[in-house]
């Protein structure tokens, strides 16, 4: 099974989600306990840093349409930010950037959420 770890880290009212290695079927539910436990605490601002991860399957790409309507629900959103280019091609063939905020930096996208205050 190839590794894959996540860190969550609150920055004032912005969660960020760090996530690092493979994001595949195996590793998924992970990242959905993430989402989980930060909607539980009810933090919507939610940022994605994917400067760690080196590969993203259907299935991890899947965890971010599972939750981003019940985050939008609650005035929230999830950004994504620090993409390589690899990742970066595989949401952009499914049309991701309609969908989701991408940023350059974390700081850029922690900083769109202060503005929306």
């Amino acid at each position: 099974m190839a590794d894959f770890s996540t860190t969550v880290k609150d920055i004032g009212d912005v969660s960020v989600i760090y996530l690092n290695g493979f994001l595949d079927a195996h590793t998924a539910p992970m990242l959905e306990n993430n989402f989980s436990e930060l909607i539980n605490k009810n933090r919507y601002s939610i940022v994605v840093n994917f400067e760690e991860l080196a590969y993203i399957s259907s299935a991890g790409l899947g965890v971010f349409m599972a939750f981003i309507e019940k985050v939008r629900e609650n005035n929230g959103d999830i950004k994504l930010t620090t993409m390589n280019d690899k990742v970066y091609n595989i949401f952009d063939l499914l049309g991701f950037p309609l969908l989701y905020e991408i940023y350059k930096s974390e700081d850029e996208a922690i900083n769109k959420f202060k503005s929306l205050k």
